[in-house]
């Protein structure tokens, strides 16, 4: 090659330099351009994780576990049963409240006959005063009669003493029937008491009958929800106490718990979508949609939330929890387990 078309080559290599120079520039103003206004219409965070309610199943009864009917990490549907505990002696302390309420129940029927026939008696004791008194009245009259026909002569002493004899023996017979009323008046309140009393009795042992069948309904465990029954803590006859956790069901409804600073607040509202993209899933990306925002920031429900008031202020961004649904019939929603991180945008332009 001549030394003229190698002076030729090298003015043309100096123009190519700031040709691809201006191309890079070029290319890295769209590419911010384009993040700028992408950006500009939408807010993210990757302080998310997937949520789920948790609900810990736990006894309520201290007794032997007789059989687990469930595997660690299974599917469960609510209403299952997941574990029986020992009954044998609730089953006999029930057969024998029952008896005992049939006992009182007896009672009853008994105290209930014996008022009944008491208050008979008072009704017939009510009839006799009634008859003692037309009886009394009507010897009064004649009595009443003879005292005037002695004084003129028209009886004999022997009449008038067997009237006035007759009329003292109706007066005593109305006193009779009345005290005679009066006292089964007062065996009727006794009667009635002790109708009452048995009747109590009768509430009380039906509340321990309800109880022990309370009791033995506990002996049998359900789950509470479907979901996966998990952090399974309990083997065939190991002696649970009450209010030990059992178990944990993990309910199949999940959703996103996005924590936003609060200066990205400004522009969310509920039911814009968000796009989640699933760290444990290579980036897989699922809708959703702002279903609620909490009712303060995180640090408030924190075990020791910030005083500022006490001295010491340093301004802080704090971040509010936001709820987003997603959408469940995603191929990719079954996948996802609680704790899982995600990257959250939310479309708020």
């Amino acid at each position: 090659m001549t030394n003229e078309e190698i002076e030729e080559i090298k003015p043309k290599k100096k123009k190519i330099g700031p040709i691809i120079l201006g191309i890079v520039l070029l290319g890295v103003v769209v590419f911010g351009i384009k993040e700028y206004i992408y950006y500009s219409k939408v807010e993210n965070t990757d302080d998310a994780q997937v949520t789920s309610n948790i609900d810990p199943v736990i006894a309520r009864i201290t007794n032997y576990v007789t059989s687990i009917n469930f595997q660690d990490n299974e599917p469960v549907v609510k209403g299952q049963v997941l574990v029986r505990l020992d009954d044998a002696d609730l089953k006999l302390k029930e057969q024998q409240t029952e008896a005992e309420l049939e006992n009182v129940r007896a009672n009853v029927a008994v105290a209930k006959a014996n008022a009944e026939s008491i208050e008979s008696m008072m009704s017939t004791s009510k009839d006799e005063i009634d008859a003692a008194q037309i009886t009394y009245n009507k010897d009064s009259v004649d009595f009443d009669r003879f005292k005037n026909l002695i004084k003129d002569g028209s009886i004999t002493q022997e009449q008038y003493d067997n009237s006035k004899s007759v009329f003292q023996s109706a007066a005593k017979q109305v006193d009779i029937a009345r005290r005679k009323y009066e006292s089964a008046e007062k065996q009727y309140e006794v009667a009635q008491a002790n109708l009452n009393s048995a009747q109590t009795n009768v509430a009380i042992k039906q509340s321990a009958v309800d109880y022990t069948k309370l009791q033995l309904s506990y002996t049998t465990i359900y789950a509470p929800a479907n979901g996966k029954a998990s952090k399974r803590s309990i083997e065939v006859g190991q002696l649970v106490q009450a209010g030990s956790p059992l178990l944990a069901i993990v309910e199949d409804s999940m959703w996103i718990e996005a924590n936003f600073k609060e200066t990205q607040m400004n522009n969310m509202k509920v039911g814009q979508t968000a796009e989640v993209e699933i760290d444990a899933l290579d980036g897989k990306i699922l809708n959703g949609t702002i279903s609620s925002f909490a009712g303060a920031t995180g640090t408030i429900f924190s075990l020791l939330p910030p005083d500022n008031a006490a001295g010491n202020f340093v301004k802080v961004v704090q971040r509010i929890p936001v709820k987003i649904v997603l959408d469940t019939k995603s191929e990719f929603y079954k996948q996802l387990r609680p704790g899982l991180s995600v990257e959250t945008t939310v479309k708020v332009r």
